[in-house]
């Protein structure tokens, strides 16, 4: 539970106005003081998070977010963009209200937003210790969805509650295996994964563990090498592997030692199958066939990280993209959460795996762009078009 990656938790956001009690709600739910509980609005300025479990459901991510009614100038905004961020992201909303009788016009436009984006919520009556007497009928008539009357101060109702987050139908995600559907027992896959001055120290990147994990999961046998050791660890092999999958940005050199017919691909490849969306990113590639000069380019990363000199993002898709259409192109760049609302300026999109976002925020950018009628693909697909690789 304390290993699995935030990215395949399930993203349980509370939300609502100021002084409803999420935080209260919060640390109710994972029985520990996770948030600073204080009676002075706005107290919650950057979202918070807690790991936990939750049977059937499984890990979980909890996530207390500013009040949305936040209106304290230009910091007030900033804590309200983060809060919507988080929304974007959210497998389950948990929306609090303090409400005895009929819906807060702030809670039922953001229920009308969730419906539209298909983004399954709970609402929640807090501080029911304090209502006298609660007429549920107008507000059940306007949520048109359970209600859930609790205190997070005497913990009534919480038990529920619980039960009912846990037991809560979420989106199946496209794909549930990154290679595992792909393999039968016994076979053997060989993983190419070099240990540059980008790679982290001391341990595989997290595409590259999940990846042997499913290897696993599958009764197969993997087998790991950087490219120097490839050709030797093949010509160990009395048969041919049942395929290689390698690091994108050596994908011209092993494609140069795997033998035609053994299946080649790369760990972004698989989480573009895993994450979703997989057609529309393939389709994108094919655009790098059409680049003019002037074109602007957005290459984008889930996830921050110190750059090096050879990084792979900045350094050399730059680079492959400029030799391979010989074109005066402006390149821009984005990381973490600063993927733009609007993707119109840009004539193509080129994102990483998205290792470190969620199934649904990985989406939410792939169709924003496909929306927009901006094409968009991934390192993976991109590096091997850019490279000569057939895959």
């Amino acid at each position: 539970m304390l290993l699995t990656p935030q990215s395949e938790r399930v993203r349980i956001v509370f939300c609502g106005r100021r002084n409803t009690g999420k935080s209260s709600l919060v640390n109710a739910i994972a029985g520990q003081p996770v948030s600073i509980v204080s009676d002075v609005p706005g107290t919650t300025a950057d979202p918070v998070r807690k790991s936990m479990e939750m049977l059937p459901l499984g890990p979980v991510l909890l996530i207390d977010t500013a009040g949305l009614d936040d209106d304290q100038a230009t910091i007030g905004e900033l804590r309200l963009e983060k809060a919507r961020r988080e929304l974007r992201t959210a497998d389950l909303v948990i929306i609090v209200s303090d409400t005895q009788n009929e819906i807060n016009p702030l809670d039922l436009s953001l229920i009308t937003s969730l419906r539209r984006d298909g983004i399954p919520f709970i609402f929640v009556v807090n501080k029911c210790d304090l209502i006298t007497e609660a007429k549920t009928p107008p507000l059940l008539s306007q949520i048109k969805a359970p209600v859930f009357f609790v205190s997070a101060k005497t913990l009534d109702g919480i038990d529920a509650l619980k039960s009912a987050i846990a037991n809560t139908k979420l989106d199946e995600p496209d794909s549930q295996r990154l290679i595992g559907d792909r393999l039968q027992r016994g076979d053997i896959v060989v993983l190419v994964t070099p240990q540059d001055s980008a790679a982290p120290k001391g341990r595989l990147i997290l595409p590259q563990q999940q990846t042997i994990r499913d290897i696993l999961d599958s009764h197969a046998a993997a087998l790991v090498c950087q490219p120097a050791e490839l050709s030797t660890t093949l010509a160990a092999l009395k048969t041919p592997p049942r395929m290689v999958i390698t690091d994108s940005q050596v994908f011209k050199e092993v494609r140069a030692i795997v033998p035609a017919e053994v299946e080649l691909t790369s760990f972004s490849i698989l989480m573009a199958r895993y994450k979703g969306g997989f057609e529309t990113l393939a389709a994108g590639a094919a655009t790098l066939d059409s680049l003019k000069d002037g074109d602007r380019i957005l290459i984008a990363e889930g996830c921050t990280h110190r750059r090096q000199c050879e990084d792979i993002g900045t350094i050399k898709i730059p680079r492959w993209l400029r030799e391979f259409s010989d074109k005066d192109l402006r390149i821009d760049f984005a990381s973490g959460s600063d993927f733009p609302d609007d993707p119109r300026p840009y004539a193509l999109i080129i994102h990483c795996g998205g290792c470190m976002l969620n199934r649904r925020e990985m989406r939410r950018r792939i169709n924003a762009a496909r929306d927009a009628g901006i094409p968009i693909t991934n390192y993976g697909l991109a590096i091997a078009k850019l490279r000569g690789v057939n895959v």
